[in-house]
């Protein structure tokens, strides 16, 4: 395996990758680039115009300059499942040969359409002996073949598919945050990613199928303008600020819109502490892009009665002097799945 590892996080609006080199210490982040997808090219997560993906990718590659092709490759969506689930102890290669077995006729769809993995969490002795607490994921196999398919088309070799949700536990519970039971939070494009951890490891992950650019796509309608210009719209705006008349109707779309995006973290954080007494969630960390909508978080604060906060994901590692980072300027937490994809391995 090559001594650096990179993250693969194929967006809804573009594709990302962060190289990370190991090491004794924090891993170093050697390089990081991003290149945009065509409009409708990947649809609730999953590549469905495989050719757009694909230059993306090229071009992702060839911008930034990665040291190899070797990649680990992100999936979330609502196509896949994450469930809580207690499984008797057994070496983990046994167990994840087992799982087919153990879950047949607990899924939605056919084990045998399916790819399942299992995220132990703890362990404790039961009535029948040594027990295993931990998250089964299970997910459909055409959704992770569209998106390594496109990687592969591109000249890219995906070592590993793991689960975003799982990527960004690890990119922001490196710090303090890994001593504390937090949600996080991951708005992305098309898909909000929703994590709730305990001490560094993952209770309840959700994804929500809702993000910044549903907001974006409501106010061209509106206002009958363009997706670009309803962009800038939405940032000059913000939600829950006083605006002058000629904004109130694109203001008013923006509070509809995000608010039932905030009532669905809401209602699961809410489903989480209900099935948790005690062991509530005590505050909201945010990612992504759909995150920089100004007067969000104090919105996300006031409905969940906890204090909300903008992710801090560069600190915990060392940054060379070659990552180019600034394309990342003033949106640093666009990076959070990517990121943590490379310290999967990395760290």
């Amino acid at each position: 395996m090559a001594r650096t590892v990179i993250g693969l996080d194929i967006g809804t609006m573009c594709v990302r990758a962060v190289e990370l080199e190991r090491g004794r210490g924090a891993p170093t982040l050697l390089r990081y680039a991003e290149a945009p997808v065509p409009l409708g090219a990947i649809r609730d997560g999953e590549v469905v115009e495989p050719d757009g993906v694909v230059d993306a990718l090229r071009r992702l590659w060839a911008e930034g300059h990665f040291s190899h092709r070797d990649v680990i490759l992100g999936v979330g969506n609502q196509r896949v499942m994450v469930r809580s689930l207690e499984l008797p102890w057994m070496p983990m290669s046994q167990l994840r040969s087992s799982l087919p077995f153990q879950v047949q006729g607990t899924l939605p769809v056919a084990v045998e359409d399916s790819l399942l993995d299992y995220y132990p969490t703890a362990e404790y002795q039961g009535e029948n002996g040594r027990t295993l607490q931990g998250l089964l994921v299970a997910a459909t196999r055409d959704t992770v073949q569209s998106n390594l398919s496109a990687a592969e088309s591109a000249g890219l070799r995906p070592l590993m598919v793991d689960l975003n949700g799982f990527a960004l536990l690890r990119a922001l519970t490196l710090g303090q945050l890994a001593e504390r039971t937090v949600a996080l939070v991951d708005i992305g494009a098309r898909i909000t990613n929703v994590v709730v951890a305990e001490h560094g490891m993952p209770r309840l992950v959700r994804t929500l199928p809702a993000g910044g650019q549903d907001v974006t796509d409501a106010i061209a309608e509106a206002m009958n303008v363009s997706v670009h210009e309803a962009e800038a719209i939405k940032r000059q705006v913000g939600v829950g600020f006083a605006v002058e008349p000629e904004l109130q109707r694109a203001a008013e779309t923006i509070n509809q819109v995000t608010q039932g995006l905030v009532e669905s973290i809401r209602n699961t954080l809410v489903y989480y502490s209900s099935n948790n007494p005690g062991g509530a969630a005590e505050l909201v960390v945010l990612t992504g892009g759909g995150s920089y909508l100004v007067g969000l978080g104090q919105y996300l604060s006031s409905a969940t009665r906890m204090p909300v906060t903008m992710g801090d994901l560069l600190s915990p590692v060392n940054v060379s002097r070659t990552a180019q980072l600034a394309p990342l300027h003033g949106a640093e937490s666009t990076i959070a799945v990517a990121l943590g994809l490379a310290l999967g391995v990395a760290a």
